[in-house]
């Protein structure tokens, strides 16, 4: 009974030990985690980060304030929208509406400012506009 519980641990031992130099081997066979991967999915990378750059020029953010422009009329008839990409480069619309005619205006946004005077609605379209800032 003793000898075969001796063998039976000399054998186990044995496994333990070919597990572990195999073990070793295929550690330093192995290839990087993006070689294992096929072909196509090196293109679809590829593809993805392109698409990731070009967004970045989307007018993608954007945000809406409605307002009563003038004290006699309701409804909040008047809105100023930007419209601007990651970098805060786009335009704010605004359209002023009277009780006769509406004044429609666009004015140009480079790295979220404004070289021309904004109105305080304006502002508040582009600081809901900025990512973070809501």
């Amino acid at each position: 009974m003793e000898v075969l519980a001796v063998c039976s641990l000399v054998v186990a031992v044995l496994a333990l030990a070919l597990a572990v130099v195999s073990l070793r081997g295929a550690r330093r066979g192995r290839r990087s985690p993006t070689e294992e991967l096929p072909e196509d999915v090196h293109g679809l990378r590829q593809e993805v980060a392109a698409l990731r750059a070009e967004a970045r020029d989307a007018l993608r953010h954007l945000a809406v304030v409605r307002y009563d422009a003038f004290g006699d009329m309701g409804g909040h008839l008047s809105w100023s929208v930007a419209l601007l990409d990651d970098a805060g480069h786009g335009v704010v619309l605004t359209s002023i509406a009277g009780r006769s005619e509406a004044r429609t205006y666009a004015k140009s946004i480079a790295g979220w400012r404004c070289e021309q005077q904004l109105s305080p609605e304006e502002t508040e379209a582009i600081d809901h506009a900025r990512p973070g800032r809501r």
